[in-house]
């Protein structure tokens, strides 16, 4: 049984919340570049987890 995989509104979301949690009144809150750099990263662990496929992670643009 395959387990469903995760959309990338579900990602984004999950992403912005993660990010505002641990960045809150450090520099990088408003790095762009440090936070495209993080969701590259989040998104390569879900690939890597199967909680989205190669096509996905491959596929999914910057959101940011």
């Amino acid at each position: 049984m395959e387990v469903q995989k995760m959309t990338k509104a579900e990602a984004v979301q999950n992403f912005r919340d993660l990010w505002k949690r641990e960045t809150k009144g450090s520099r990088f809150y408003y790095d762009t570049i440090a936070k495209r750099e993080a969701f590259n990263n989040y998104t390569d662990s879900l690939c890597k987890e199967g909680k989205i496929t190669l096509k996905q992670y491959e596929n999914w643009g910057q959101p940011f």
